[in-house]
């Protein structure tokens, strides 16, 4: 089967667990559910031949700076298609400053990237190709490359209907095949729950689902389809021990810091990651991220934005101990047991796939020469 003709849907950390110290009321928040298909933009409509040029250039190095860093660089299918360190590396073995996030089910998102900065998977693959410690792609340089390739114009050509590949349509082809990137439902325990199959969660999982909507308070944020409210919160997240060690860690930080805009007071300042505020200029945004998915969670670790939380059972320690200092959000001490906990961690386990997705690399078309094209 292919996989334009399984877009069912699911996605991927706890954020905030609750506003305060009370249980949650579960008729406020919209309650988990499975996925339906994901939307698509009236601007670039799905079709098979469009996701398979997507899935050639989601490998294709040619869109980078060097050839060398294609979007599976970071976000591998083995390890959840992210990259499976906490900071993922940067442009030609530089560092980067934040975890690299898993691709599953982003189509399901309204704002990408950690600080919402985006707001397309059409505009997050160029902004990905093309930043200086992600890609570091000129679009002029990117877009000849993919012209050389004989292959590519002709798919391009039979896709979009023009004569040479336009780089801004390699962005559209990427988000294409990007919203094939889903969860499968009648993989999920927690889905298969929903459809009927009552012992499709372990006891553990169920006791924890009645703690995810009530007492632990997890779906005043992690609510609806995609088990996100896609709102941004600082939860005091600690500094990951790398930045305080390593000064490369340090130096991008400051240099995205000053690449973004941020005054000269807060670029002399800053010590960490400021999140939000890179967009919004606003201070009540400083250190604040978007409230990322609880799918998928058993194949996307590390956690957090910074990927500070190696598993599922630190992330729910560090809710359950109100999250970290200087957070904006409200939390406070939940107070659970132990075995409240682990029930709460095997319940966030019964919403990911029983197996990983999986996907081998296409074949890469190769560059021509004019002598070639003459031919």
């Amino acid at each position: 089967m292919k996989r334009f003709a399984v877009i069912l849907g699911g996605a991927s950390v706890l954020a905030l667990a609750a506003a305060a110290n009370v249980a949650a009321d579960t008729e406020d928040f919209p309650p988990l559910q499975t996925l339906g298909p994901p939307p698509i933009p009236a601007d670039n409509p799905m079709s098979e031949e469009i996701v398979e040029l997507g899935e050639m250039l989601f490998w294709d190095g040619r869109l980078s700076g060097n050839g060398t860093m294609p979007c599976s660089a970071c976000h591998l299918p083995d390890v959840g298609w992210g990259n499976g360190t906490p900071i993922s590396f940067g442009y030609s073995g530089n560092q980067h400053w934040r975890n690299s996030q898993t691709i599953l089910n982003s189509a399901y998102y309204t704002r990408l990237f950690w600080d919402g900065s985006q707001t397309s998977l059409e505009a997050q693959a160029r902004a990905a190709a093309g930043g200086a410690v992600g890609g570091n792609g000129d679009g002029s340089m990117m877009e000849m490359r993919l012209r050389f390739v004989p292959d590519y114009v002709e798919r391009f050509n039979d896709v979009f209907g023009t004569d040479y590949p336009r780089v801004s349509q390699a962005w559209n082809a990427i988000a294409a095949f990007q919203r094939t990137v889903v969860t499968d439902a009648e993989q999920v325990p927690f889905d298969r729950y929903l459809a009927g199959d009552e012992g499709a969660m372990s006891d553990s999982a169920l006791r924890g689902m009645e703690l995810f909507n009530g007492e632990a308070g997890c779906i005043a944020c992690h609510n609806g389809a995609l088990g996100s409210n896609q709102q941004f919160y600082n939860t005091g997240v600690p500094t990951p021990p790398e930045f305080n060690e390593f000064p490369e860690f340090q130096l991008v930080m400051l240099w995205e810091t000053y690449a973004k805009g941020a005054s000269e007071e807060l670029y002399r300042t800053v010590t960490d990651d400021m999140g939000l505020y890179h967009v919004t200029k606003r201070p009540g945004d400083i250190g604040s991220f978007r409230t990322p998915s609880v799918r998928e969670l058993v194949w996307t670790a590390p956690y957090m934005h910074n990927g500070v939380f190696a598993t599922l059972e630190d992330v729910v320690a560090f809710y359950n101990a109100g999250g970290g200092e200087d957070q904006t959000a409200g939390l406070e001490p939940l107070n659970l047991d132990d075995r409240q906990m682990a029930d709460l961690v095997a319940f966030l386990e019964a919403l990911s796939m029983d197996e990983p997705l999986l996907m081998e690399p296409p074949e890469i078309p190769e560059t021509a020469t004019w002598a070639e094209f003459d031919q």
